[in-house]
């Protein structure tokens, strides 16, 4: 979700799209070993004995904050850098996003009013987002040196969590238990939830165990201790706050607290007002989505945001540095956060904090395990299937009329880890069918995955970004690296697909399941907005895997049929005193002898909710009946009646 303007100009814009260079012949590169293939866990255990620290402690803590990979040396959505996570806000990149012009309301029936709201006061960066300055000063270490070598930043975690044992007056003892406390102080959280919550997590880790190559190609190792107790009485001595109480609808292993986003008026009109919808889901409105968005923005300018009346809304905001969930609206009423008002009335929105691309292209573990708990809860209470087709991106969903569809956002965008994600939801995405079938699940290897993108960085925005793993694949126009991306007439009405970082409309993402239009060697091609969208899938480097389910195609007679951005009911629904809602076909073609996977069958409503008196909102409900397809990046909807359903 991007919650402040874009700083492009017209005239800059202009530029990147003309002057934008061409990927290299070969886009894709596959991580190797900087140096011998156990130096990174010999740099765990030195570091570990230089500064008293138990290793598995050290192992544990920096598994949490990164997975153990060094990133490049670039920073994480929060200012994170290194195996260790070490902070420098100073060192990060001011928000950015594309120039989108999204409605996040998406209703055309009432737009949110004084948008966008003004920039908060940036402040003085918390000691949280300023570690690698301490750990300079506890190690001699260069800043520098910190950020970009793996094993200087692996030593100042150690020298970290040393000092924080000191601190707290604890014993630099060789038992992980002892460590409770200095692993929790880490966390950077300025409340008691939090900082509990993610040392939880680093001793889940350590009991467990685990073992993962890293992104630059070094295998690394904890053996499990499952016999590991933490000594959890340590925390008290850290001081810390409670975390705000209300009325939260969290797992109770996660951190979370009630930061309410305003329900008021804001002038003397009944529709006056913000910064969401009252409503009574799920009695009166199933929820059927769960959207992933970024919030390009730092997690303590994206609470200042959405407490902002005049502003928009979503339910949740999860921190990068230890995962801690703030919930800002009840899931039973409507946010508004994706630009369309049939998804908006059916889900709830999660921002996660962090950057599409620019600042950083990554995610810390903590907050994605935490937001894969939430979600998981979540998806359990209200029924929602732990499938693509329903824990979507901000950037899959539609635009609801061919005027918005341009407008729409691109994050999380394709540094966004969905298969990790699916991972620790419990739903691994895996092949499902034989070789030939008629429809196939995107899943590239994430780390070996690198695209060539460019636009990371706004002070060269033609530039390439830093290869980095990607959950996106890009869709040509025939099978050869040299051939032009396909097209997208919504989001480039008189222009060609860019491979901007922030530009989607030749992508396909991991999760996302497409039929079949042909295959030809190592190429594999999709129906994807309504052409041949050919990919490189060859075999023992797959980029996709089989995939069965439903299918739809025109009925026989049909040379094509309309595709839509929302599910709304015939006019003949709508009661006395409640305008019909036009049902409008998005400008894209869907023609006979094309197929499109289906993602759920779509029922018809509209939730007319246009003033602050939540007695006169009222749900509308048709006999028409959609499906959701997976039309492009993007789902989309047809009408049941207009397609033939087949079980692939």
């Amino acid at each position: 979700m991007r919650l402040r303007p874009a700083p492009w100009t017209a005239a800059a814009l202009a530029v990147v799209l003309v002057s934008a260079p061409l990927p290299p012949a070969s886009s894709v590169s596959v991580a190797a070993p900087s140096k011998g293939a156990d130096d990174r866990q010999r740099d765990y255990a030195e570091a570990a004995r230089a500064h008293g620290v138990p290793e598995s402690v050290l192992l544990g803590v920096s598994y949490l904050e990164s997975r153990w990979d060094a990133n490049r040396g670039l920073p994480s959505t929060s200012a994170g850098f290194g195996p260790m996570h070490l902070t420098d806000a100073t060192a990060a990149a001011r928000p950015h996003h594309s120039e989108s012009r999204e409605d996040p309301r998406g209703d055309d029936s009432r737009r949110p009013r004084a948008l966008p709201a003004p920039a908060p006061e940036p402040g003085v960066p918390a000691e949280s987002l300023r570690t690698l300055e301490r750990a300079a000063e506890l190690t001699g270490r260069s800043p520098e040196s910190l950020r970009t070598d793996p094993a200087v930043n692996i030593l100042g975690g150690a020298a970290l969590l040393a000092d924080y044992q000191r601190r707290l007056g604890a014993p630099p003892s060789d038992d992980p238990a002892q460590w409770y406390g200095a692993v929790a102080r880490y966390s950077g959280a300025a409340d008691k939830g939090s900082a509990r919550a993610f040392a939880d997590e680093v001793y889940q880790v350590i009991r467990d165990g685990a073992a993962r190559t890293t992104d630059d190609g070094h295998p690394v190792r904890l053996a499990s201790a499952p016999d590991v107790r933490p000594l959890r009485e340590l925390l008290e001595r850290l001081g810390l706050r409670a975390p705000a109480p209300g009325p939260v609808e969290c797992p109770k292993t996660v951190s979370c607290e009630w930061i309410p986003a305003p329900y008021q008026k804001l002038g003397e009109g009944d529709g006056d007002y913000g910064n969401h919808d009252l409503s009574d889901r799920p009695k009166n409105q199933k929820i059927e989505y769960i959207v992933v968005h970024d919030t390009e923005e730092y997690y303590d300018r994206t609470l200042q945001l959405v407490q902002n009346p005049a502003y928009v809304s979503w339910h949740y905001t999860l921190r990068s540095q230890d995962g801690h969930i703030a919930q800002h609206v009840r899931a039973k009423d409507v946010a508004w956060h994706a630009g369309n008002w049939y998804v908006n009335a059916k889900a709830i929105g999660l921002e996660h904090e962090g950057f599409l691309a620019r600042g950083g292209a990554w995610y810390t573990e903590a907050m994605y395990r935490t937001s894969a708990k939430l979600v998981r809860h979540l998806a359990r209470k209200h029924r929602v299937p732990l499938d693509r087709a329903h824990i979507l991106g901000h950037d899959n969903v539609p635009g609801t009329v061919p005027g918005t569809v341009q407008g729409m956002h691109e994050d999380p965008g394709p540094y966004w880890d969905w298969a990790h994600y699916f991972d620790l939801l419990g739903a691994p995405l895996r092949a499902s069918g034989g070789r030939r079938a008629e429809s196939v699940m995107i899943r590239p290897g994430y780390e070996s995955n690198r695209p060539y993108y460019y636009g990371c960085d706004p002070a060269a925005p033609t530039a390439a970004c830093p290869p980095h793993g990607s959950a996106s694949v890009w869709l040509r126009t025939e099978p050869r690296e040299d051939a032009p991306l396909v097209k997208d007439i919504g989001k480039h009405p008189t222009g060609d697909s860019l491979y901007s970082v922030y530009d989607h409309s030749a992508r396909a993402t991991t999760g996302q399941r497409y039929a079949v239009a042909g295959r030809e060697g190592d190429w594999t091609a999709i129906w994807y907005l309504g052409q041949k969208a050919w990919f490189h899938n060859p075999p023992g480097a797959r980029t996709a895997v089989p995939s069965r389910g439903m299918l739809v195609t025109p009925k026989p007679g049909k040379t094509g049929v309309p595709v839509y951005g929302r599910a709304y009911p015939e006019p003949e629904a709508y009661p006395p005193g409640i305008p019909p809602q036009p049902i409008t076909p998005l400008q894209y073609t869907f023609a006979a002898g094309q197929k499109y996977t289906v993602g759920r069958v779509a029922t018809s409503e509209y939730y007319r909710a246009v003033t602050f008196d939540a007695a006169a909102h009222q749900v509308v409900r048709g006999k028409l009946r959609y499906y959701q397809i997976q039309f492009g990046h993007r789902v989309m909807f047809v009408n049941a009646d207009d397609v033939t359903l087949t079980l692939d």
